[in-house]
């Protein structure tokens, strides 16, 4: 539940992004992290977290993870914002549709996951989507694979750091914080000016907080209590929905080398998720099986 509901708000968060495209992408980042600190302090007060945050606060192996993490989450956010208000959110799209796959990988990877013969098949079909992309117009599609991995090595840092979701993302955006504010004092420009803009630009801007921290609050969450590979099940939800509003609300064209592609990824999504939930239902058979049941030697 925590993975279908972050996955359906960043899926509908291009609607959100589209009321700032006055404002530079940069700026929009900085709103990003300065209110979500705001959120995100109430929340730590609200539900008692400081004692979590300040055991995270001992650890330096900690710190210098979620240092990390919280660069790679601007970063993805930053490359977000700036797809979406240039018209790149069908790239972005292409890019979450990949992250799942690419979740696999780094899960084979890093993790110790092993790779079953239908999500190598799957990843094999994305490589070959890809491929298409790079021989159709001579180029990567960098946003999609930018987006995709930045994301992808957020999700895994944040599995393998013993931190909960809410005291972890407040100390990411807690070290983003300095950085934010300074850029706000010395060089954003007057759309970021809250004393002379109108009330509805404002309310814009501060809801950048619950736009940001909300869908991050699950998805970690969701992290943290299942498998890397199966979190990526979820992943399709959020691309297939920016999919739908590119195509049919801004009306982004979808030429036919990057439908080919889309193609070959959704194929490969179809046999990764007939893979997972075989998977799935045989683990399920398995726990439901008592140990009087099983057969005697």
């Amino acid at each position: 539940m925590f993975a279908i509901a972050a996955y359906t708000m960043w899926g509908i968060a291009p609607v959100y992004f589209k009321q700032l495209a006055m404002i530079p992408s940069l700026e929009v980042l900085m709103h990003r992290i300065v209110w979500s600190a705001v959120v995100l302090l109430g929340l730590i007060v609200a539900f008692k977290q400081f004692g979590k945050v300040k055991a995270a606060l001992k650890s330096r192996k900690v710190m210098q993870t979620l240092f990390v993490a919280g660069l790679l989450l601007a970063a993805n956010w930053l490359l977000f914002i700036w797809a979406i208000n240039n018209d790149h959110l069908l790239d972005a799209s292409l890019g979450y549709y990949i992250n799942p796959l690419l979740n696999v990988f780094l899960g084979r990877m890093f993790l110790g996951e092993r790779l079953r013969p239908m999500q190598q098949l799957a990843v094999m079909l994305l490589v070959v989507g890809v491929g298409v992309l790079i021989y159709t117009y001579g180029q990567l599609p960098w946003i999609a694979l930018v987006l995709a991995g930045s994301f992808g090595v957020y999700g895994l840092l944040r599995k393998q750091v013993a931190v909960d979701a809410l005291p972890g993302l407040f100390i990411e955006t807690l070290m983003l914080l300095p950085l934010a504010v300074g850029y706000w004092l010395m060089f954003a420009s007057h759309n970021s000016n809250m004393l002379t803009n109108d009330m509805p630009l404002n309310m814009w801007l501060v809801a950048a907080g619950l736009v940001t921290t909300a869908p991050l609050l699950c998805f970690t969450a969701a992290a943290r209590r299942i498998m890397y590979s199966t979190l990526g099940f979820f992943q399709y939800i959020g691309p297939t929905l920016m999919f739908i509003l590119a195509t049919c609300l801004y009306n982004e064209p979808l030429e036919p080398a990057r439908l080919i592609t889309f193609g070959f990824v959704w194929l490969a999504l179809v046999i990764f998720s007939f893979d997972s939930l075989k998977v799935y239902r045989q683990q399920r058979r398995l726990r439901s099986v008592k140990p009087d049941d099983s057969p005697k030697p």
